[in-house]
């Protein structure tokens, strides 16, 4: 075993959630702190490259659900192989499979979305001024989208080992050069050209190839990766495994932005204070959610390992502590925005109209969070399971059939208020929805109506 790595079949169970989880709260503060960083050096540049960041990060953020559902094929396939023991050179050549899958994926999908930029952002209603500034970012950002594809596929191969300190350090890395970086090519300092708005593109670019070379060499030394003999056996078992779990997470993980689209165009209906106080609560929303999105990243590598090594018990242990970190860390999470949302909301808020709008959602689908996160490591777990469409249709039951409609049909009657309850039935109902998948799909025990119970050893 190489150095980092854990087995996560045997030992303490909430050790090993924990040890593979709060590795990732660095890391994914590190890459949510890119995109506050693009937009506050941008907005420094002009009203032309700010507006260009609202066009721009939605569909980069659309894309990237891609490489998240690959990265999570990846880990299902080897954090599975590696619980059955099958061998270093069968679980290699997996790892070798998912990263040339990547790259291929990665390519074709640069390429296709290059020729279309124009139309797309036309469609999406981008001012001829706009347009040149998005040109200027997204050909970078498109460059390095391969590479993003292949460094998510090496952090899922770490996870898959039980090394999340790796995986973190990959993240945070890129991070932090990247927003060191960008103020130096956007604003153009020590001899370098100011290039705006593709300088911030150039440094994703920059600091997306530098996660690459790290991760590959790390890979490498440590013999995760190698070039094993016939590289292509099982090359398709392979592509089958990754792309049943990954296609439809990466359904499932753009499914969040498009829904939330459509819940805005809701809010839009009450003006633009409401939707600047809405888009201030969600981003506040995003940066508290990070350590049940840490759990989610780290609860898929245990429930994979376990499951393939035949240890139903220990999946369900896991899930068990899963979801009651998730309603521990919910309920302080909304003590803390019912006491201090409005000070939050007035930080980040650009004046008091859209302050109270913000803060009127923090107190609502504050209390409710606990739902969202037992949904989100639930979908994580369940792709670990190669049990993928029960997870994407947890994903679309939350955004259609519960927030979109409920968002519009309440906003008419309560306004904003609405909105705010909308997200809260709808965080509420997904958390009873993760219980009854998890129950269903065999991963947790519990007593529910009409729901068998499967066989499994005493948890150690």
């Amino acid at each position: 075993m190489a150095k980092g790595d854990r087995d996560l079949t045997t030992g303490s169970v909430r050790w090993a959630v924990v040890g593979t989880s709060a590795p990732m709260v660095v890391g994914i503060f590190g890459v949510i702190a890119v995109g506050l960083a693009d937009a506050f050096f941008l907005g420094k540049v002009g009203q032309a490259q700010l507006a260009a960041v609202g066009f721009f990060f939605p569909v980069a953020t659309a894309i990237t659900s891609l490489s998240i559902g690959l990265s999570a094929g990846s880990n299902a396939a080897l954090s599975q192989g590696i619980g059955r023991a099958d061998g270093d050179g069968a679980v290699n050549r997996v790892a070798f499979h998912a990263l040339g899958l990547g790259i291929a994926i990665g390519v074709i999908t640069a390429l296709v979305l290059w020729l279309l930029l124009n139309p797309i952002f036309s469609l999406l209603g981008a001012a001829d001024r706009t347009l040149p500034e998005i040109r200027a970012y997204m050909g970078w950002w498109l460059m390095s989208f391969p590479l993003l594809v292949i460094s998510m596929q090496l952090g899922a191969m770490f996870r898959a080992h039980g090394n999340a300190v790796t995986a973190s350090i990959i993240m945070s890395g890129q991070s932090v050069f990247n927003i060191a970086i960008d103020p130096l090519l956007i604003f153009g300092m020590w001899g370098l050209p100011a290039m705006g708005t593709g300088g911030a593109g150039l440094a994703t670019f920059l600091a997306r190839l530098l996660a690459v070379l790290f991760g590959l060499a790390w890979a490498l030394r440590s013999g995760h990766l190698t070039l094993c003999a016939d590289p292509l056996k099982n090359l398709w078992t392979s592509a089958r495994q990754i792309l049943g779990v990954g296609l439809p997470a990466a359904f499932s993980n753009a499914i969040n932005p498009m829904g939330m689209a459509a819940v805005t165009a809701a809010v839009a209906t009450l003006g633009d204070a409401a939707v600047a106080g809405f888009g201030a609560a969600t981003r506040i929303q995003t940066l508290a959610l990070v350590p049940m999105l840490a759990l989610s990243s780290g609860i898929g590598p245990v429930i994979g390992q376990n499951w393939g090594a035949d240890r139903q018990d220990r999946a369900g242990a896991a899930m068990r502590f899963t979801f009651l970190l998730c309603i521990v860390y919910g309920a302080a999470l909304a003590a803390l925005l019912l006491l201090f949302g409005d000070v939050f909301a007035g930080a980040i808020a650009s004046g008091e109209e859209d302050a109270q709008i913000a803060t009127t959602y923090l107190h609502i689908a504050g209390l409710s969070l606990f739902g969202y996160g037992m949904m989100v490591t639930a979908n994580a777990a369940m792709n670990a399971r190669s049990r993928a469409t029960v997870s994407m249709g947890l994903s679309l039951g939350r955004i259609l059939l519960v927030y979109i409609p409920l968002a519009w049909a309440l906003v008419g009657v309560m306004g904003f208020t609405g909105i705010a309850v909308a997200a809260a039935v709808a965080n509420v109902a997904a958390a009873l929805a993760a219980l009854v998948a998890a129950r269903w799909t065999g991963i947790l025990s519990l007593d529910l109506p009409g729901v068998p119970v499967p066989s499994a050893r005493p948890a150690e």
